[in-house]
């Protein structure tokens, strides 16, 4: 059975006139790590000079103000877009309530997973840092301590954190990210699926939510069922978010999908080859486009 095929586009150009504003992915979309794509600050002048407004919007395990200053440092100034979240930021919010699942109140210590850069999430709120999961409340879960390290390695630590019943909240649900470099790195995300694999219960914050592009929305003066397209590289949080969400999306392929639909980053996608993609991931974006550009 052949699959549909998903309009491929040359240029936003085509479809942004179709649209009130647009939520945008960072990695993968806007760059990967060193420097913004070819095209790319072309293509958010671009918006600006249309009247469009943009959010951009990442899975990004800390502080949208963080984001931001590694946004400029590698040359997309804030002056290109309008508002920053973070699922980094959503997750502050989140604990600065101190929610759990269900609405349950968390406890104020927790167990850190992740790399010691971004260890600075909860400053300001009334969490302590626990040394071992025995003493923690729940697991708050950034990345893994080191790109290197195989899953398996955090079973006995899960096997402990499901034996006291502690929920892990997921600060980054992506599973990976590609970076510029060529190297497809993990993110919490798969820890994530793992523990719950295991029968650990798992919170998530950012994308593919719903609420965290609706929020995106609300920042960019939008109504939450305004004409809003979403652009981003993974099918399993963009796409998939933006249907929830009620929003076209336009699924770029440079990114995390560049490998598997046979191509160098940038390249162009064989049609057919591309909704086989979609379609073995059950997803089917609005269009797609080879690399972010105007």
């Amino acid at each position: 059975m052949t699959s549909p095929p998903i309009p491929l586009i040359q240029g936003l150009r085509e479809i942004a006139p179709d649209y009130d504003a647009l939520i945008v992915d960072l990695w993968g979309v806007i760059h990967g790590g060193i420097e913004p794509y070819p095209g790319v600050l072309d293509a958010l002048t671009a918006l600006r000079d249309a009247g469009l407004p943009v959010a951009l919007l990442s899975n990004a395990p800390r502080r949208a103000a963080t984001a931001v200053r590694r946004l400029t440092e590698i040359g997309v100034p804030p002056s290109a877009y309008d508002c920053l979240i973070t699922s980094g930021e959503a997750t502050y919010d989140h604990l600065a309530a101190r929610l759990g699942a269900d609405g349950a109140r968390l406890g104020p210590a927790y167990l850190y997973i992740g790399p010691p850069w971004d260890a600075d999430l909860v400053a300001g709120l009334e969490y302590r840092a626990a040394s071992a999961v025995e003493e923690a409340d729940f697991l708050l879960a950034v990345g893994l301590f080191d790109e290197a390290d195989p899953l398996e390695s955090y079973d006995p630590l899960f096997a402990r954190a499901r034996a006291r019943r502690l929920v892990m909240i997921c600060v980054n649900p992506d599973l990976v990210v590609h970076r510029q470099s060529g190297v497809t790195s993990p993110c919490a995300g798969l820890l994530a699926e793992r523990y719950a694999a295991q029968g650990g219960r798992v919170i998530y914050h950012g994308k593919p939510d719903p609420a965290i592009f609706r929020r995106a929305a609300r920042a960019l003066g939008q109504a939450e069922d305004g004409r809003i397209l979403v652009v981003g590289d993974s099918l399993a949080t963009d796409v998939r978010g933006a249907a929830a969400a009620g929003y076209d999306s336009l699924f770029v392929t440079r990114g995390i999908f560049a490998r598997e639909l046979g191509i160098a980053p940038g390249d162009e996608p064989d049609p057919r080859r591309l909704a086989d993609l979609c379609a073995r991931h059950g997803q089917t974006p609005t269009a797609a486009i080879a690399t972010l550009r105007w």
